[in-house]
């Protein structure tokens, strides 16, 4: 709702008034009711399930705590988070990165889950964007300690074996350290809810989701969108070397259709 009124500054109501002409009725007749918001459906609670997982040794010096004292250090290093998606743990998977600075997200699609597999992702990045701007939009990464980027080399170094940027991993089961790409993920699910197939899906519906996502426009950057944000500290040149485009606002499409809506 915030985002349509956004779009759309001539609607003079409120948003809390909106939601109740929601919940009222009002607008049961254009189809919309409870069931539209998403947030109002209740959904049964998952019981948390928690893993015990080992802790190699090639995490040393590469721990949460250690990115904090990097960053304490060098505080004006752009932070790129960095996780993984699938609905079944056979895959596809989707690799994610969220550029923390301006909500900014690009995901790949893989076959495998491995260190090898996720790295390559960053190899073709550094290949497409050149080693300078590559350095400049990828200098850390922040992420889990899932066994698809526990190799930190295959990440930290190019094909040539030249340094190119720092990875630093989260404390065992603290998802919360890095919230920026676990909150857009909600976004993902909106469009690719649990259960539904990832089989059919190709490199071109992720650019086309991720474009969708770019646009649409968040509180927490004063009503502009993340691809605004992106293209303002960078260019549209560079979004577009990414695969994002701009969509219309009133062209936002946050549903599984916009991708789903020819493979069912």
């Amino acid at each position: 709702m915030h985002q349509i009124l956004c779009a759309h500054p001539e609607i003079a109501q409120s948003q809390r008034t909106i939601y109740s002409y929601i919940e009222s009725g009002v607008f049961k007749d254009f189809g919309v009711d409870n069931f539209s918001l998403k947030e109002q459906v209740n959904r049964k609670r998952a019981k948390p399930k928690y893993k015990k997982r080992r802790e190699p040794v090639n995490f040393e010096g590469r721990r949460y705590a250690d990115y904090l004292h990097f960053m304490a250090q060098n505080p004006h290093t752009p932070t790129v988070e960095m996780d993984t998606l699938y609905n079944t743990p056979s895959g596809p998977y989707l690799q994610t990165f969220l550029f923390e600075k301006t909500a900014f997200m690009i995901g790949f699609l893989h076959k495998e889950k491995t260190s090898q597999s996720m790295a390559n992702t960053l190899n073709i990045l550094q290949e497409r964007l050149g080693c300078e701007l590559f350095s400049r939009l990828f200098p850390l990464l922040l992420t889990d300690r899932g066994s698809e980027f526990e190799k930190h080399s295959l990440f930290e170094l190019d094909a040539q074996g030249q340094s190119r940027l720092s990875i630093f991993y989260c404390d065992p089961m603290q998802s919360s350290q890095k919230p920026h790409v676990e909150n857009n993920h909600n976004y993902v699910r909106d469009i690719i809810p649990n259960g539904y197939p990832l089989e059919a899906l190709t490199q071109e519906d992720i650019n086309r989701m991720f474009s969708h996502i770019n646009s649409t426009p968040r509180l927490s950057l004063a009503d502009k969108t993340p691809y605004e944000t992106f293209c303002f500290f960078h260019n549209e040149q560079i979004a577009k070397l990414l695969n994002i485009t701009p969509i219309r606002r009133d062209d936002v499409t946050l549903k599984p259709s916009l991708i789903f809506a020819q493979k069912r």
